[in-house]
């Protein structure tokens, strides 16, 4: 009979008895792959405990971790939690002022930190903190700092002849305080306990059947409550492997060296692989294109069979069509991507729902999953039964309902227990049990949700209508050309949008059509009528007040380190307003506007050479030829260009005959 564990230890420990031999971390280390089993990880953990005792740690005392992805972050955060302390996680990205501030309210006495740099950004620590452990340093020379080597020896040198004391944890226990990091307003403290935790975990397990087999990826922070919940918790407890990359920009070619079983990842992640994808088709032959549109026509047309008839058999002819393009086609796609991926999890903001329909086409499932930190796992799409653009079912034990104005509520075991010192804020916003969300959402008849936007988020128009603008900012984004979009317009007649442009994508558009360009600046405005065409493409099925009606663009992204994303990589619109407000302002005025913004927020400065052309000349004729002899030159080009059309045709033709007798 399955005991169920009563605290995250606990939880560990089960996994330990069960597979102390079994690869528990894995990561890279100055080029290469280092890992350690449950049985060392265990011993590890233990270490760290008994330097933490030493330090003072007890139960309920408050530790910080301030560090990237890693194994020393997991083996920080079960130390921590053996002791009965609590775990306050802070994004590495924040500033000192920001760091201090957390520490501040969360009464931290300890924290630990990936290394001295990050350290020296907090100028003056808060009293309460009396130890802080780095990283990443092998000597320190000042007080209240020590090496993480140095704690771990400490640690090793205690006799293991008393209690460790994690067996007295009960699910109540409190475990960590998450800071929300929300696109408006200050970070509040999150309380959870060991039970919420525990109970999403177990619950999650019944859509997202994680096991002792699989190796998972995630480029969720850690900081993260769904990254730490999803990407170490669930496979903790399964038996699996935890797998760290070295950073979300390098994440393809992590899936390369890691071969994951199990993908996690914010949208960005998946939109940037389907537009690496589109791309290389683009680039390919004819013949390829067409293969490659034939090829995912059938995995749509298995993907409705799904839907329409879940649980039965499929048609044998279509079954095979779908093997051989899986073989023929899709197997480029599984192979770089390692080889043995068989799910993805997409978290932290609403995926587009062409991005997961074409994963799923390509036989790679993509989980959109749904969760705060008040919650951190509130619903999640059935790896059986996935609807692409919803964020699936609630889990098991979890109660959703809707109020009047269409504002999600939320009951169960994952609730929080309040808000860290903030007892009137917890009482507004859990009443009689029932969690206020904040987020506009939808509940189809088949219960599976669909999260329009945040109520505060929502932009209210001169004219009196309302424009949820994560739907369009995330349709915008599915295009290959498109970093990343803001939509502004509150208080205005209509809305526009500030664009990032995916440039590398755009460059080689732009050299492909012999587009001249010396900047950033020169190819944004040479590609501003392609950039308009896809903004009207893409939000074509939105209602005419929620399009776009002008839209700047921007030559440098919004970035952690600027303070302008959140850690789960959401634009902070209030940040975008005030840094281009003028620029904003212009896009209403009765006057012209600059069409590209710079890196300063300023206007840039026009590029000197032409505006390239809306249709690029398929020849250029030699000077000397256009001069001496027009006639002749002009009858070659209209023997060459009949030639390639004529091929162009017949490449089609066959293309279409082959992709028919495979499919």
């Amino acid at each position: 009979m399955w005991q169920k564990p009563q605290n995250l230890l606990e939880m560990l420990h089960f996994t330990v008895k069960r597979h102390p031999g079994k690869q528990a971390v894995l990561w890279k280390e100055e080029g290469r792959c280092r890992s350690l089993d449950y049985f060392e990880l265990w011993d590890q953990i233990r270490q760290l405990a008994f330097a933490l005792r030493q330090m003072g740690v007890q139960r309920n005392t408050k530790v910080a971790i301030v560090a990237e992805n890693g194994p020393r972050w997991l083996i920080s955060d079960f130390a921590i939690l053996s002791l009965g302390a609590v775990t306050v996680p802070i994004h590495p990205s924040l500033n000192g002022n920001q760091i201090r501030a957390i520490l501040q309210d969360a009464d931290a006495e300890v924290a630990i930190v990936q290394n001295r740099e990050m350290a020296e950004r907090v100028k003056n620590w808060p009293e309460r903190v009396k130890k802080v452990i780095l990283m990443e340093a092998s000597a320190s020379d000042h007080p209240l700092m020590i090496p993480f080597n140095t704690a771990m020896d400490q640690g090793k040198a205690c006799p293991i002849i008393d209690r460790w004391g994690w067996q007295s944890l009960g699910r109540n226990d409190l475990a960590t305080i998450v800071y929300t990091s929300g696109t408006t307003g200050d970070p509040r403290g999150v309380m959870l306990s060991h039970g919420n935790i525990l109970a999403d975990v177990e619950n999650l397990r019944h859509f997202v059947p994680v096991t002792h087999r699989d190796t998972s990826l995630s480029f969720l922070p850690l900081s993260h409550i769904f990254g730490r919940t999803a990407g170490l918790f669930l496979p903790a407890a399964a038996g699996g492997t935890v797998a760290y990359g070295d950073a979300p920009d390098t994440a393809l070619e992590n899936l390369l060296e890691i071969r994951p079983t199990l993908l996690i990842g914010v949208p960005r992640l998946f939109e940037k692989w389907h537009a690496r994808v589109m791309e290389s088709v683009e680039r390919s032959s004819p013949l390829k294109k067409r293969l490659f549109r034939r090829a995912l026509g059938v995995g749509e047309e298995r993907l409705r069979h799904i839907s329409q008839a879940p649980g039965r058999p499929l048609p044998l002819a279509l079954e095979k069509k779908y093997l051989r393009a899986r073989k023929l086609v899709f197997s480029g796609i599984h192979e770089n991507a390692g080889g043995n991926l068989r799910l993805m999890i997409s978290a932290g903001a609403p995926l587009h729902p062409e991005i997961s329909r074409f994963f799923l086409a390509a036989g790679l499932p993509l989980v959109e999953g749904y969760g705060m930190a008040e919650s951190p796992v509130i619903a999640c799409n059935p790896v059986h039964l996935i609807k692409p653009g919803t964020a699936g079912r609630p889990i098991p034990g979890t109660e959703v309902k809707l109020t009047d104005d269409g504002e999600l509520l939320v009951k169960g075991p994952g609730v929080m227990t309040g808000y860290h010192k903030r007892p009137e804020e917890t009482a507004k916003t859990v009443v009689n049990g029932w969690l206020h969300t904040g987020d506009i959402a939808q509940i189809d008849g088949e219960g599976y949700l669909r999260i329009v936007d945040r109520k505060k988020n929502l932009i209210a128009l001169s004219t009196g209508k309302h424009v949820a603008p994560q739907p369009v900012e995330s349709a915008l984004t599915a295009s290959r050309f498109i970093e990343q979009a803001v939509l502004v317009g509150h208080n205005r007649p209509f809305v526009c949008a500030l664009v990032v442009p995916e440039f590398d994508a755009l460059a080689r558009h732009a050299k492909k059509r012999g587009w001249p360009f010396q900047s950033r600046e020169e190819l944004a405005r040479l590609s501003r009528r392609l950039l308009k065409g896809e903004i009207e493409r893409l939000t074509a099925e939105f209602a005419p007040f929620e399009r776009p009606r002008k839209f700047l663009v921007l030559t440098e992204p919004f970035t952690l380190e600027k303070g302008e994303l959140t850690p789960s990589l959401k634009v902070r619109t209030g940040v975008a307003e005030k840094k281009y407000g003028e620029a904003i302002d212009a896009l209403y005025s009765e006057e012209g506007w600059e069409e590209v913004i710079s890196q300063s927020g300023g206007e840039a400065e026009p590029p000197t050479p032409s505006e390239g052309p809306a249709v690029v000349p398929l020849f250029q004729p030699e000077e000397s030829e256009a001069s001496d002899s027009p006639k002749k030159s002009l009858r070659w080009k209209e023997v060459i260009l009949s030639r390639q059309v004529f091929v162009g045709i017949l490449i089609g033709v066959l293309a279409g005959i082959i992709a028919r007798v495979l499919f």
